[in-house]
């Protein structure tokens, strides 16, 4: 599975847009390097929905569902290479089940792993896990979090 960004211009379209949507076709693409990304996409990557220009931050994370195809909103356009585009879908990114009766069953994933910096070494470590379904223990007492500690830093001034 591979890792794309994506990026739009809120006001042309917007994260929120295809949350309301739930799917969309990705269409309108004409540069030439952006098309070859799509036409290598495929059913069931991640695609990081980037809004260009205005807010310029990563603000979902979205699914191929449907591989590349002419785009239908400009059938007369014809460069080669130029002509394609997918099917995406929204999903969450963060995962979170607490047992108000149980806060030491709490169970957790974040696809974007803990930092949410991309140029961090764990940054995909949890994609795999997320999309299987799985999660990982949140602790939330401090005997739980001693427990679940694999080492401890001590700080002194």
């Amino acid at each position: 599975m591979a890792h794309w960004l994506i990026k739009s211009e809120p006001s042309a379209y917007s994260w929120d847009q295809l949350v309301k949507e739930k799917r969309t076709a990705w269409t309108g693409v004409r540069n030439p390097q952006a098309s070859l990304n799509l036409k290598a996409m495929k059913s069931g990557d991640l695609c990081f929905f980037y809004h260009s220009n205005e807010g310029k931050e990563i603000v979902g994370i979205a699914r191929v569902v449907k591989t590349a195809y002419p785009d239908p909103t400009d059938p007369d356009y014809l460069p080669v290479g130029i002509d394609h585009v997918f099917d995406m879908t929204n999903m969450p990114s963060y995962r979170l089940t607490i047992d108000m009766r149980d806060l030491d069953g709490a169970r957790l994933i974040i696809t974007t792993g803990q930092s949410g910096n991309p140029f961090d070494r764990h940054y995909n470590d949890q994609i795999g896990p997320w999309i299987g379904g799985e999660t990982v223990p949140l602790p939330f007492t401090p005997a739980a979090i001693s427990a679940a500690a694999a080492s401890t830093l001590t700080l002194t001034p």
